[in-house]
C-alpha cells in the first residue's frame, strides 16, 4: 500500500521533470468540485438538494427535541415519579434515539446520493470547459489540487473554469 501511494508520487515528478528540462511546461491546477459547486448551476443544485432534505431535517430535529424534552422531563421528575414510570421513559428515549439514529442515516444517504448525482450530472460540462481551456491555453499538464502539498496561484485554473462553466449556461 504504502509502496503504490509513493509510485503515485513519484510518476507525476518524473513526468515533470523530463518534461520540464525539455521545455516550458504549463502546468495548470483545478479543484474540480470548489468549480462546479460555485458555478451558478451548481449553486442552483445544491439548493434544490437542500430543499429536498429539508423534511428530513425538520423530521431529525423534531425528534431531537422530543428526546431532549422527555430527558429533562425524566431529570426533573425523578424524585417524584415511580419506577415503572421512569423506566417507560426511559423506553420512550431510546425508542426515540433509535427512530432519530434511522433518520439521520437516511439524510445522510439521501444527501450523499443527491451530491454524486450532480457531480455525475456537471462533470461532462467540466470537462468540456476544461478541454476548451486545454485547447485555448495550451496547457502541457493539469493536475487535481486534492493531495498536492503545495501549488502557486497562478497555476490555479479553478476560478476560469467556473466562470466558463458559467457562460455555458
Amino acid at each position: 500500500m504504502v509502496r503504490n501511494k509513493s509510485i503515485k508520487w513519484l510518476l507525476p515528478a518524473t513526468l515533470l521533470l523530463s518534461l520540464g528540462s525539455q521545455a516550458e511546461l504549463k502546468v495548470a491546477i483545478i479543484n474540480a468540485e470548489q468549480a462546479i459547486l460555485q458555478s451558478e448551476e451548481g449553486k442552483a443544485k445544491i439548493e434544490a438538494i437542500r430543499a429536498a432534505v429539508e423534511a428530513d431535517e425538520l423530521k431529525i430535529q423534531s425528534l431531537s427535541d422530543q428526546i431532549k424534552a422527555l430527558q429533562e422531563r425524566l431529570a426533573k421528575d425523578a424524585d417524584v415519579i415511580s419506577d415503572g414510570e421512569k423506566q417507560k421513559l426511559s423506553k420512550e428515549i431510546e425508542d426515540l434515539n433509535i427512530d432519530a439514529q434511522f433518520e439521520l442515516q437516511k439524510y445522510q444517504k439521501k444527501g450523499n446520493e443527491l451530491q454524486q448525482d450532480l457531480m455525475r450530472e456537471m462533470t461532462p460540462k467540466l470537462q468540456a470547459v476544461l478541454q476548451d481551456l486545454i485547447e485555448v491555453e495550451g496547457y502541457d499538464l493539469v493536475m487535481p489540487r486534492a493531495g498536492l502539498l503545495y501549488t502557486n496561484a497562478k497555476h490555479n485554473i479553478t476560478r476560469k473554469v467556473t466562470e466558463k462553466l458559467n457562460d455555458k449556461q
